[in-house]
Parts: structure tokens; sequence; C-alpha cells
């Protein structure tokens, strides 16, 4: 039901507005005689539409009241008025209502009127959404472009001013410091590699152009697997100490009966062989996309490593509910600075407290994507040089 405040200052004119406008289904909040007075029930009650007589005792006319409305509230006016002299009109036509009618009103009229205008003010509203929401796209797009262009800027400079110093002085200049000049060239084109990397993965998330393949996989087997090869990768300057609560991996009940007879002769080979199988066709496997968790997981626990002294070991978690797996990774490093924490997950940003650490601020904004893809959430807490916990909850599907 459509709220509508009349403004009237001819009390018998008034009242029969709102009879007729609650027996046609709208609802009238108030019925006002001044503009200040308008203005102030418009602020207060934020009506749908303002009938408003354009003459009004007091000071303040109607149009005045209508302008001063729209200006603060953007609730749409309708003006009553007995006068149809060029002059009124003209100043009424500057306010912008959305409509006029004039005394004494036809009943179907006001509503044709008083309908119109609804609709028009629910379609500017839309516009002007979609077009504050363009304007925010087109700024985020700018400041993307912006700063990729500042990321690679460095490495670049880097690469041709080792390459410059390589043309030049080549010939003067030993093996040690040629070596030097070319593993910065080296270390250089590896984080544009690593830039350009997430730079698109950036944008095929945003443009929905990544791909989400769920599949059955063991949860535990991956962790244990994934936790090897990032200790490898990292040399084991950091242990990650894995833990794993419940089973994501359930068996099928309809064969429990199966299972049991076979084990009570498990010794033959044909028979634990036949039970193995069993085992593997009745277990339901949790459905997850398994390149997408490895990033998310990956990305994590480097991070993990990344900013902790050497030495501290990471813990990673997996709880495995009834309904969602739970991945905690907890270190004990430099921690988040509370003023980093609301924009830790937008692209670009990087902590104040990182130094020299390397990094483009890319991947935490591309974790969240792939999380949500799954449907899941994300969260931490932190505290700075104390460490930080991070938790993902992704929601389980069996197979």
């Amino acid at each position: 039901m459509k709220n509508i405040l009349v403004v009237e200052d001819e009390r018998i004119i008034a009242c029969d507005i709102r009879n007729f406008l609650e027996r046609s289904g709208y609802n009238v909040p108030a019925i006002v005689a001044y503009g200040e007075q308008a203005i102030e029930k418009a602020e207060a009650l934020v009506p749908d539409l303002i009938l408003m007589d354009v003459m009004l005792k007091g000071e303040m006319s109607g149009i005045e009241a209508a302008e001063e409305i729209y200006s603060r509230c953007n609730i749409p006016v309708v003006y009553l008025t007995a006068y149809s002299d060029d002059s009124t009109l003209t100043k009424a036509r500057h306010t912008q209502p959305f409509g006029y009618v004039l005394k004494p009103f036809d009943e179907a009229q006001l509503i044709a009127t008083i309908e119109i205008a609804l609709s028009r003010h629910r379609n500017e509203v839309v516009m002007q959404e979609a077009l504050a929401k363009e304007k925010t796209l087109r700024q985020l797009k700018s400041q993307f472009v912006s700063k990729v262009s500042h990321e690679f800027r460095n490495p670049l400079s880097s690469i041709i001013t080792s390459t410059e110093l390589l043309v030049v002085h080549g010939n003067k200049i030993g093996e040690s410091k040629k070596s030097e000049y070319l593993n910065h060239i080296k270390k250089a084109a590896t984080q544009m590699t690593d830039l350009l990397s997430d730079v698109l993965l950036v944008g095929q998330a945003e443009c929905s152009k990544v791909n989400f393949n769920p599949a059955p996989l063991n949860l535990e087997k991956f962790c244990i697997e994934l936790t090897e090869e990032i200790e490898h990768c990292t040399r084991n300057t950091n242990q990650i100490i894995f833990a794993v609560q419940g089973r994501c991996a359930r068996q099928d009940n309809t064969s429990t009966a199966d299972v049991q007879c076979l084990e009570h002769d498990s010794k033959n080979i044909h028979t634990t062989n036949q039970l193995t199988s069993i085992k593997e066709a009745t277990t339901q496997l949790p459905l997850l996309d398994e390149k997408l968790l490895r990033h998310i997981l990956t990305n994590l626990l480097t991070n993990a490593i990344k900013y902790s002294p050497n030495g501290e070991a990471v813990k990673f978690d997996l709880f495995c509910l009834q309904e969602e797996a739970i991945f905690r990774i907890q270190d004990k490093g430099i921690g988040i600075p509370y003023i980093d924490q609301e924009e830790l997950f937008n692209e670009f940003h990087r902590c104040r407290n990182v130094g020299n650490i390397p990094g483009n601020g890319l991947g935490l904004s591309i974790v969240k994507q792939y999380v949500e893809m799954h449907g899941g959430d994300i969260t931490f807490v932190s505290k700075e040089g104390v460490g930080t916990t991070f938790i993902v909850s992704i929601p389980l599907k069996n197979s």
C-alpha cells in the first residue's frame, strides 16, 4: 500500500482527498496545511508521494516547500492547484513536479496522475542507481588499470636498467657482476609473470570466465599432499602442522551389511580385494573444485609462511562437519594492522607493515572470489605482532 502525504490548507477539501485516496487503496499517514509542516512530515514519514497544494497558508508556498522536499528526500510531488495561469505554472515547472491536478479535480484524473507519477519516479530511481553503479564500475576499472600499470613499472624499470648496464659496461665488469644483473632481470621477469597471472585470474573471475568444475575429492589426502608440496617449495623454512577432525568421506549405509560380512573373512586375498573395492565404491566423497581449492589453500598457507619468522610453525586444521568443511590456517607472524583489515580483500591492497616482503595485493581478492564460487565464506582474526588466523568454510555436497 502506497503512502501519500496530503498538503492542503482547505480542511474540507483535504478530508475529501483523504477519503477518496483511502477508498482507492492508498494510505494517507497525515494531512498538513503549511509548507514548513510539509517538510517536517516528509522527512519523518518518507511517503511514496506528496499531493501538494500550490498556495498554502503561512510564509512558504507549496512550490517552495516542494522544491525543498525534493532536494532533501527525493520524494515525488504532484501539485494541486486552482490556478492555471502561465506565471504560476512556470514557477511550478522549475521544481520538476511529477504531475498537476487542477481543482476541482476529477477522481479518475487524480488516480491516473498519481499512478503515472509513481511509475515515473520508480523508473528514475532505477536509472539513477544504474548510472551510479556504472560510474562506480568505471572508477574501479580506471583504478585497476592505474594500479596494474604501476605494479608493472617497477620490475620493468629493473629489467631496463640491468640490461642497459650489461650493454654499456658488459666488457668492463666481471662475471660476478654480470651474474648479479642477470639475476635482477630474472627476478623482475618472474615478478611480472606472477603479476600478469594474478591479473588474468582477477579478470576471469570478474567476467565469470573461471570454470567451476566440482568433482569427488578426498579432502584429507588432498590436504596432506598439498602440505608436503608447500613445505618442499618453501624449503621447509616453516613446518606446517596439519591435523584433521571428523571424516569428509562417508560410507553408503546401504552397503554396510555387505562390508561387515566380508570383514569376517578378510584373511582371504580375493575377499580382501573385494572388500576394498566395495568400500571404495560405497564411499561418498564431497564435490569440490580441486584446482580452485588448491589456489585458495596454497595462497593462505604460503602467506602464513611468508609473513612468519623462519622456523615458526604454521598450523593447518581441517574440520569435517556434517554439511561443511572448515579450513583453519594459523600463524604467529607479523599480523594485520587494524586499519588495514577492512580493505584486506580489495585488489592491490597491501598492509602497511609488510615492508620489503614481495607481493602485489591480488592474492586474497582472488581467494575470496574462489571461496564464494564454492558457496563458502572466508573470515579472519588478526593482531599486529601476534599473528593471524584465516577460516574458510565450504558447504559439502556428496557425490
